[in-house]
């Protein structure tokens, strides 16, 4: 019995870490995704912190992860997205000058 619930726990670990490794893989390609649409460049990519419960007090896994990004290779600014389980839940872009030639 004992050995039965030591493979649980190990499984359960094991699921955790591999849904965290997907939401992480999501954020960055979201992230890389929205700054290529405006025609940012993105600079640096990092886990933030990380709750059972959202801003609104519903029950979800819930990382927030901060990206920093340029516009002209000069300045350096610095957004976040926040993940609910394996969707990007919000996405937050500081004010920024625009680079020149982009439409949008």
């Amino acid at each position: 019995m004992d050995n039965l619930f030591g493979i649980l726990i190990i499984a359960i670990i094991g699921f955790l870490f591999w849904q965290q490794r997907r939401q992480t893989e999501l954020a960055q390609y979201y992230i890389e995704q929205r700054c290529k649409n405006m025609g940012l460049q993105m600079i640096s990519f990092a886990r933030g912190e990380q709750k059972l419960k959202d801003h609104h007090g519903e029950w979800g896994w819930r990382t927030v992860f901060v990206f920093e990004f340029s516009t002209d290779g000069m300045d350096v600014y610095q957004g976040y997205i926040e993940m609910k389980r394996l969707r990007a839940s919000y996405f937050y872009v500081p004010p920024h000058r625009i680079p020149e030639g982009c439409d949008y």
